[in-house]
Formats: C-alpha cells, sequence, structure tokens
C-alpha cells in the first residue's frame, strides 16, 4: 500500500450511488498534495460515452459506474463497477502511485461486483467487450 488516505467524501459519495440509484458514476482523484483520493466529479448521466468522455487521456483517476443491463429471462439488474484508469501517457510516477493506491479505495467500498482496468480507450469501451463478465457472472 502507499500509505495514500481516502477522503471521507468519496465513501459519502459511494453510499449514495449505491443507495440512491441517482448517481450513475463518480470519478476520483488524487488530491493537488497526492496525499488522499478526493472525489472529481460525480454524474447522474446513464450515457456511458458521457463517462468515458470524462476520464482524462493523460492523468490517472478511478471511478465507479454503476452499470444496469437486462437479465437474461428478463429483469433490470445493477452492478457496480470499479475502474483503475492508468492511461500510457500518464506519468510514470502517478501510474505506480494509481497502481499502488488502489486496494485503499477498493477496499473502503462494499458491493463492488467486478473491476476493469484500462490504459486506453479500447479497453474500457462497451463495444470491446468490457462488461462481457457482467452477463455471465
Amino acid at each position: 500500500s502507499s500509505g495514500i488516505g481516502v477522503h471521507p467524501g468519496c465513501l459519502q459519495d459511494y453510499q449514495t450511488l449505491k443507495l440512491g440509484k441517482k448517481l450513475k458514476y463518480i470519478i476520483f482523484k488524487f488530491s493537488p498534495d497526492n496525499k488522499e483520493i478526493i472525489t472529481e466529479k460525480t454524474s447522474e448521466s446513464d450515457n456511458y460515452e458521457d463517462f468515458i468522455a470524462d476520464l482524462p487521456e493523460d492523468q490517472c483517476r478511478y471511478a465507479v459506474y454503476d452499470f444496469q443491463y437486462e437479465k437474461e429471462g428478463g429483469g433490470q439488474r445493477n452492478k457496480v463497477c470499479f475502474f483503475l484508469w492508468n492511461p500510457d501517457a500518464a506519468s510514470v510516477r502517478s501510474r505506480m502511485l494509481t497502481a499502488s493506491s488502489k486496494d485503499a479505495l477498493k477496499k473502503s467500498f462494499d458491493g463492488i461486483h467486478f473491476d476493469i482496468q484500462g490504459s486506453d480507450l479500447s479497453e474500457v469501451s462497451y463495444e470491446n467487450g468490457a462488461f462481457d463478465d457482467l452477463y455471465t457472472g
């Protein structure tokens, strides 16, 4: 672990997403002094493309996304996905810090169904199967 803390606001936002069903996704980043993880943005947009557009091309982020889908045989399901966004264009130091701090954030969130790690947009695109495990899991 990197010793990075998680700001209490992150947990509050996550609980709002998980329990309130209004928020669709939350994006997290490091504070300016790199001492803790903070919320950068919350959104009620259920357009996955909006979410992807909020991931910076050259900076690392964490995110949670409340994914809604149709179960075979009918019925809506929701599963919360954790994202580690570690683009190749980000600095090596930032990428290392993001990778080593992931567990601090993820462990503070209960009810994460699976995680997706991406270093470029093709790895997190819906069309390329980023969510395929949901349908079989």
